[in-house]
């Protein structure tokens, strides 16, 4: 019989994501650092990104976040160096719909974000969820230096730095 209501939330495969998250050294030398903040949750992420040419080169990020926040921070620490930049924006654009709008989950490689699908009932989870990935992209923009019409979801930059 599967979960329902909050339990459903925080599944083995959640809290396991999240104690084991990868790449929380912070990078020497980042092209862009950017903190935010969930302003309803107080969950905080600090991120640093270097590019190889449009792909990820490398990747750190320091990460204060309930469970959901760092199962969601684990699974971006896992698949991001190497991607392409554009493919991170459209994975974060994904994420967002699927908590927001019932949208299917991210496929291939971040397949993994599926496990986050119940926290849609949630209004409340969905800003920590969304940090990590917000946070990337606010540092892909400062790299490229464009800023899309659209705002991060619910994380507000603290500071950034190129």
């Amino acid at each position: 019989m599967a979960a329902h209501g909050v339990e459903a939330l925080y599944s083995d495969r959640v809290k396991a994501l999240a104690a084991d998250i990868p790449r929380t050294a912070r990078l020497a030398a980042p092209a862009a650092t950017v903190t935010m903040t969930s302003p309803l949750c107080g969950s905080r992420v600090t991120v640093d990104v270097t590019l190889d040419g449009d792909r990820i080169g490398d990747f750190g990020q320091t990460v204060r976040a309930c469970t959901l926040g760092q199962a969601s921070a684990s699974i971006l620490a896992r698949h991001v160096v190497g991607r392409p930049a554009e493919e991170l924006r459209t994975v974060a654009k994904t994420l967002k719909a699927m908590l927001k709008e019932g949208a299917p989950p991210p496929a291939g490689e971040w397949s993994d974000l599926a496990v986050l699908a119940p926290a849609q009932r949630f209004k409340s989870r969905h800003g920590s969820i969304l940090l990590a990935f917000d946070a990337v992209v606010a540092a892909l923009d400062d790299i490229q230096g464009h800023r899309p019409d659209e705002t991060p979801a619910k994380g507000l930059p603290d500071t950034m730095r190129v």
